[in-house]
């Protein structure tokens, strides 16, 4: 038999007082005297009550709800940035909602209409293809409460995202700075219709002056450590076979790793490896893996902050704003170079990104 919902008018008969008193002692109205509220509160905790969240939702037309959508409930840097949201949200008096893709458009639209059904103040949104975006402009332009955590700057919605673009020109910037001339691309987005870290990849290599090569780009068709694998497999038969390679995510890298190990590829003598969003097994691997950082913590911060920015402004909301984070590369030895390793601040959760020393190779 289901339990049956403690009501204010439960503590009203337990306690002697009206439901209208009870009501404004429990909103912590100064109307009522310190002796009643405390008497109302002990009996409502020995009662098990809880408040009525839609009820008050309906007074205040707040639901204290944030809905989050993730590409991927399985990558950890997605998850990594749940958790500090989450945590952003919870300082604020706000619990998330949250929802996975699968990097599915109709699971996307899906999840937005679920979410706007649960009447949620706000959405956080990892797009599936950040070019696709015109089933969430028109809730933007109805004054809807969203930021993106990926798209172009040109999105006409608000984004807080790590610069995707400038995070892999500088990890293969890096690599043509060690004298790779045939550095390979391990490209999971540009599929999706998300081509910032293909453009940047693009961009440094041109600016090293080197033509850029389809024969050393891949679609992984997959973002794990099983299709970077698999990826690496297919770029290694080239002749001549790339001396560096820039995976889009570090599991694709740590999959590269692995087929290196099997195939008695030697890591970084045979072949350098860069990979993007310094996940922590990247600094367990057996060879620890070079990379970018993505700030999980600020990204967080920055977004929670705007989307309660949208959310509390009055007669319509602000321009939208795009805010990109400088992404900076984190230096191990999967790369090559040599490192003199700058010591992390204790109980800081920092890790070293320490200068690069090393000569330039031609390859």
């Amino acid at each position: 038999m289901a339990k049956r919902t403690v009501r204010l008018k439960d503590i009203a008969a337990a306690t002697g007082f009206s439901a209208n008193t009870v009501s404004l002692a429990l909103r912590g109205s100064d109307r009522i005297p310190e002796p009643t509220r405390e008497r109302i509160l002990a009996a409502a905790r020995r009662l098990n009550y809880l408040p009525n969240q839609v009820a008050q939702s309906l007074v205040s037309r707040e639901t204290k709800t944030i809905g989050l959508i993730l590409t991927s409930i399985l990558n950890p840097i997605l998850t990594l940035a749940a958790r500090s949201i989450e945590r952003e949200l919870a300082a604020r008096g706000y619990s998330l909602m949250l929802s996975a893709t699968e990097n599915e458009f109709d699971k996307e639209v899906e999840a937005l209409n679920v979410f706007r059904s649960r009447q949620v103040d706000g959405m956080l949104i990892y797009a599936a293809n950040h070019q696709k975006l015109d089933h969430i402009r028109p809730l933007r332009e109805a004054r809807y409460p969203i930021v993106l955590l990926v798209a172009p700057p040109g999105a006409a919605i608000d984004v807080v995202s790590v610069d995707d673009r400038r995070g892999a020109e500088i990890a293969v910037a890096h690599l043509v700075g060690l004298g790779h001339r045939r550095v390979a691309f391990i490209d999971a987005a540009s599929a999706l219709g998300n081509r910032e870290k293909y453009e940047g990849y693009e961009a440094a290599l041109r600016r090293g002056g080197i033509a850029i090569d389809p024969q050393r780009i891949v679609d992984s068709r997959g973002h794990g450590a099983t299709e970077g694998y698999k990826a690496t497999g297919e770029l290694m038969r080239a002749k001549p076979r790339p001396t560096g390679l820039f995976a889009s995510n570090d599991l694709l890298a740590i999959g590269a790793l692995r087929w290196c190990q099997d195939h008695g590829v030697r890591v970084p003598e045979d072949l350098a490896i860069v990979g993007h969003d310094d996940i922590q097994a990247s600094d367990f691997v057996a060879v620890p893996l070079t990379t970018v950082h993505y700030d999980a913590d600020e990204v967080s911060r920055l977004a929670v902050a705007r989307l309660l920015t949208l959310i509390n402004a009055t007669d319509h909301l602000p321009p939208p704003e795009v805010t990109l984070i400088e992404p900076q590369l984190v230096i191990r030895q999967s790369c090559g170079a040599s490192v003199r390793r700058a010591p992390a601040r204790a109980g800081d959760g920092t890790r070293s990104r320490a200068p690069i020393s090393a000569e330039p190779r031609s390859r």
